[in-house]
């Protein structure tokens, strides 16, 4: 039964492609990435226990418009995976496989 499922969300994806713009599509994709960065914040932050009123340095409201955002400032994440108890890396990836990862930041939380 998901094969079937599978096979016709690829067709229906593969129909859309040759129906939509290139640019309607990539638009589509830029709301998609969006939408999964807001939900990866939350699971992130439950997946460790956390509610939203023990991080410390934000507010519970403060928490809340982070993870709904739609983008974010890195000196805003950094503090907001820090009060998790979390490191930060970001990395710049070549399309190219052969090529190497280059890391933009690494950041770690104080032992405050």
């Amino acid at each position: 039964m998901k094969t079937q499922s599978r096979k016709k969300l690829k067709n229906f994806f593969d129909d859309m492609e040759k129906i939509l713009s290139k640019e309607t599509i990539e638009e589509v994709k830029l709301e998609a990435q969006k939408k999964i960065f807001k939900l990866k914040l939350n699971e992130l932050r439950k997946q460790f226990g956390i509610k939203q009123s023990d991080l410390k340095g934000f507010s519970q409201v403060s928490i809340s418009r982070i993870e709904s955002r739609n983008d974010i400032r890195i000196s805003t994440l950094i503090d907001y995976i820090h009060a998790c108890g979390l490191g930060l890396e970001i990395k710049a990836i070549p399309r190219k496989k052969k090529s190497e990862e280059f890391i933009l930041l690494k950041s770690t939380p104080s032992m405050a």
